[in-house]
């Protein structure tokens, strides 16, 4: 009895040390797919687009911003693109700028640095601006991929200290890493990151690269066509 019991205290042991599985997200897109990890040290993030996607809200949206060397941004409800009873698609029109559709609600802000920040490939929230929004709550639904710009040590070392002004610190880590790879620091400590790319930078690529109109909006629809929670 006690050789028995002594194996299933391992057993819970072990259980509880192992490593838990990180929650991927799938986004199969008209450019090719890309998928995402979600942080677990932002679960109310984690939990809320994880909850979306399972919904299929993203479903059939478009990256309907876009800027070159800096992100592809989506997650707008009004940007859903319509099948018609003859089965072609309509796309939003022009006319209306998208950007401002969401959930009805917003999320508390859930800055990790210098653990999450805004390298190459970051999974990012968007936000309303500081003069409506202080708290820097973040959008309900909407998001952003970084690509950001490539960096030398002279103009990064001026975003360092920008930062620095704010109270913000760019740790050895986070200068090796936006050397090597690129990014936004500039949105560090003011808009939550709660994940990143593990696979298809090469869309994220050729997304941000498309042409655009004045109002950033790919000038050929760029659709989510499905958002599928692998685990």
């Amino acid at each position: 009895m006690r050789h028995l019991l002594l194996i299933l205290f391992l057993f819970f042991c072990s259980s509880l040390g192992a490593k838990k599985k990180a929650h991927i997200v799938r986004l199969e897109t008209t450019a090719g797919v890309i998928r995402v990890e979600l942080s677990d040290e932002t679960p109310l993030h984690r939990d809320n687009f994880l909850k979306l996607c399972k919904e299929g809200y993203y479903d059939s949206t478009l990256f309907h911003r876009v800027i070159k060397d800096f992100m592809i941004h989506g997650g707008d409800p009004d940007s859903r693109v319509r099948r018609q009873a003859d089965g072609t698609l309509l796309s939003p029109p022009r006319e209306k700028p998208l950007g401002e559709g969401d959930t009805g609600y917003t999320i508390e802000a859930e800055f990790n640095l210098p653990w999450l920040y805004h390298v190459r490939g970051a999974l990012a929230a968007a936000r309303e601006g500081d003069d409506v929004n202080p708290e820097m709550r973040s959008s309900g639904s909407q998001f952003y991929i970084v690509y950001g710009r490539s960096w030398g040590e002279n103009s990064l070392g001026k975003q360092r200290a920008a930062l620095q002004e704010k109270g913000i610190e760019m740790n050895r880590e986070m200068w090796d890493d936006y050397l090597q790879h690129g990014g936004s620091p500039h949105l560090d400590g003011t808009y939550t990151v709660f994940g990143n790319v593990i696979e298809g930078m090469k869309v994220v690529k050729a997304i941000q690269a498309v042409p655009t109109d004045k109002d950033d909006r790919p000038l050929e629809d760029v659709m989510i066509i499905r958002a599928v929670v692998e685990n």
